[in-house]
């Protein structure tokens, strides 16, 4: 029986995340933070996810206000999380867009000292020139482009890593030595960095802290079969991830590296009940809970590329085509179809058949909760998911902060671990050993 790997995500701030909940707490308070990761400790959990943003997204102008209020640096609330835990990993999102190696090295280096061998870092990478104002670089990394400085930061990073031996780090007062003299040095010189000099972070428990990697493209399956040791897929369904994992695994191959040496983790989410016909009431209410009449309007809005604010969201849809010009409506997020007029079309023809207005169908079109059910049915699933070979384990993205994980530590967790199938107990002291990767020495 495989061993199901567990992650929690921070939600933060998102149309998914209700926060207007009575039972949600801040999104910014290391109170929160604190709470979702000890919570996911206590179930044992793999380790904990925290994504990032560079900028704020904006609609029609204005900041997105119905989901976002902040966007802490994710490598601060990481290493103050591991003072309060001591097994979970540490996880954050860091862009290799804007960022440099060096600077990035040392801070994943540190953290993992810090925290005895629990970081990881999940790589994105941006096009986005908007996003690029916060760092005087709009527009300047060509789409086509940005996993070739991807692939080379990376590279570069485990490089300064590697520059530091395990047993380059001695004492030995007799001849008068901290360290060895050559340890740190190194020189990189690429298309994308030319540097040299000493690192200054001895080698960390891990070797390197974990990789993680989220694009689903043909250049980001490639890239993650090259460089990373696990992949945050948007594959929640079975056959869906299974014919993504039998893709990416058989890439690895070409690089050296077993299929195990990879994990493929579905970002999910879950709703629970003493009935699997509660489990599907709550699913529903929480549903129309992340779809709020303004909600609905401003994601239709990002399908049809136009001011709606004067529609109905009980109402239907608009009359009028999306506008697929070039110029979005819509900063510092992917547009939500690829063919706008498409996909009105087959919006079109669902809210006619099902007699739904722009908020039901919204709601219909935008997403469920991948697991509904009782703890047992829901852990039943899990299990088959990771069983058939869809997915190595999941990221659980839950919908409150920061209690939303609460109740399936406590309800689900208890059935995986009679069926054998996560640990009882933590039996590997770093990130790498908790997810049956070797450290990197």
């Amino acid at each position: 029986m495989k061993q199901v790997i567990l992650a929690a995500h921070f939600p933060g701030v998102n149309n998914h995340t209700v926060w207007s909940d009575p039972a949600s707490g801040s999104q910014i308070d290391f109170a929160s933070f604190t709470h979702l990761a000890r919570t996911a400790e206590r179930g044992r959990f793999d380790f904990f996810f925290l994504a990032d943003g560079q900028r704020l997204r904006e609609q029609r102008g204005r900041i997105h206000d119905l989901d976002v209020v902040g966007r802490p640096d994710s490598l601060t609330v990481l290493s103050g999380l591991a003072a309060v835990t001591d097994h979970l990993g540490l996880a954050g999102t860091i862009n290799a867009t804007f960022n440099e190696p060096y600077e990035l090295a040392r801070k994943l280096a540190t953290l993992d000292h810090l925290s005895g061998g629990r970081a990881g870092w999940n790589v994105v990478t941006s096009s986005d020139a908007f996003t690029g104002e916060n760092f005087r670089r709009g527009g300047f990394l060509e789409h086509a482009r940005r996993y070739e400085r991807a692939e080379e930061f990376v590279r570069t990073v485990n490089e300064l890593w590697d520059s530091w031996a395990a047993e380059d780090l001695v004492a030995d007062p007799s001849a008068g030595t901290f360290a060895r003299a050559e340890a740190g040095e190194f020189a990189h010189r690429g298309a994308q960095f030319d540097i040299g000099g000493h690192f200054t972070v001895p080698r960390s428990p891990q070797g390197r802290p974990l990789t993680i990697q989220a694009g689903d493209s043909e250049g980001g399956r490639a890239f993650a079969a090259a460089t990373a040791d696990a992949i945050f897929s948007r594959h929640s369904r079975l056959q869906e991830g299974q014919a993504f994992y039998r893709d990416v695994k058989s890439r690895l191959a070409a690089h050296g590296r077993s299929p195990d040496s990879l994990k493929i983790l579905p970002g999910v989410t879950f709703a629970l009940g003493d009935t699997d016909a509660e489990a599907q009431e709550n699913a529903d209410h929480i549903r129309r809970q992340q779809v709020s009449p303004q909600t609905a309007i401003l994601l239709l809005e990002q399908l049809w590329n136009r001011d709606l604010s004067a529609y109905d969201p009980e109402g239907p849809l608009p009359e009028i085509d999306p506008d697929v010009s070039d110029d979005s409506i819509i900063k510092g997020r992917t547009r939500m179809s690829r063919d706008p007029l498409k996909t009105a079309a087959e919006w079109r023809a669902l809210a006619e058949s099902k007699k739904l207005g722009i908020r039901d169908l919204i709601i219909e079109v935008t997403g469920r909760q991948s697991f509904i059910g009782s703890p047992s049915r829901v852990a039943e699933e899990i299990n088959e998911f990771v069983q058939s070979d869809a997915s190595d384990g999941f990221i659980l993205v839950p919908h409150l902060t920061p209690g939303g994980l609460d109740a399936f530590v406590d309800t689900v967790v208890p059935l995986l671990q009679e069926r054998g199938v996560l640990r009882a107990e933590y039996e590997t002291t770093t990130l790498r050993g908790h997810l049956g990767l070797e450290n990197e020495r």
